[in-house]
């Protein structure tokens, strides 16, 4: 069970999480957990946008470049490494304020994860020889419902889509069901900003990482040490097609950012969907700590 004393800060990717999270973390005496599937794995700060240097040693943090880009994650293995570093952070007398914007990290933190079915190496076989349109079209025949909960263009999500509807016998939302509420006592955040301005912030940010190295950090990354999760990560295919030659830094950068733009627009949707937090967005609180006072009287604490 998740500490009452738990805070959550969800919300799409550059929307300014880690920024408030930090101020936050300051003023309640706070560790901060990540909750991104991307930010977990070391190697790639720059291409996941982690906490810098300089905030890492400002606040403690976890579940932050704590796992080596060639092992698998999931949500499974992130609730069991979560909940007990929650505690200890709570037994230390600090407050755990868990901050991201990976919705089945956050869910499965708030028990709203039903036991899952293993692989099965037999229906992967099958589908290795069919294309992902073909993979789509029959995840739909079975649950017309499916395609629109997950990332249809991701083969390995639409086939562990259609795995799990196979073998449970019931649509993809049974796997997923469970209280969208927290506990009573842990208080949350969806942070957001109106769509342009998120947009722009993305785009920034997709700029800045070229500015920042991007290219350099990929390429010490060996493409046969990055595992099927980490291979997953937001731009790491089209920096790595950079690299050899076969796009421009323009067209990767354009192709970065529109591909986390659509991401921010899956994860507004999700966290629409699956839970109802109070909603802090920043685009209507300029002014200097504005939204650390609107944020910690939404938390009312």
């Amino acid at each position: 069970m998740i500490p009452t004393e738990t805070i959550i800060i969800a919300g799409p990717t550059g929307a300014g999480k880690t920024d408030l999270s930090l101020r936050l973390a300051k003023a309640l005496g706070g560790e901060i957990v990540g909750a991104d599937a991307f930010q977990i794995y070391r190697g790639l700060p720059v291409l996941t946008a982690q906490p810098s240097a300089h905030e890492l040693a400002q606040i403690p943090h976890h579940l932050v470049a704590s796992v080596d880009p060639s092992e698998a994650y999931d949500a499974g293995r992130y609730q069991r490494e979560a909940l007990p570093i929650l505690k200890a952070i709570v037994a230390r007398g600090n407050r755990p304020i868990v901050v991201g914007g990976t919705g089945l990290y956050v869910k499965a933190l708030l028990g709203g994860l039903n036991p899952l079915p293993t692989s099965s190496p037999e229906l992967r076989l099958g589908w290795g020889r069919l294309s992902l349109p073909e993979l789509v079209t029959r995840l739909r025949e079975l649950d017309s419902d499916a395609p629109g909960m997950i990332d249809l263009a991701n083969r390995r999500r639409v086939e562990r889509a259609l795995e799990i509807v196979q073998l449970t016998g019931k649509p993809l939302a049974a796997s997923r069901t469970g209280s969208p509420r927290p506990p009573s006592g842990v208080r949350s955040l969806f942070v957001t900003r109106e769509r342009g301005e998120l947009n722009a912030r993305i785009d920034a940010n997709v700029a800045k990482m070229f500015v920042s190295g991007v290219e350099a950090e990929v390429a010490a990354l060996p493409e046969e040490n990055t595992g099927p999760t980490a291979s997953m990560t937001l731009g790491l295919q089209d920096v790595r097609s950079l690299l050899r030659g076969e796009c421009s830094r323009a067209e990767a950068i354009a192709s970065i950012g529109s591909m986390t733009r659509r991401y921010a627009k899956r994860q507004m949707t999700w966290f629409r969907h699956q839970h109802d937090f109070p909603i802090l967005n920043l685009s209507h609180f300029p002014e200097a700590d504005q939204d650390l006072t609107e944020a910690l009287r939404l938390l009312a604490v």
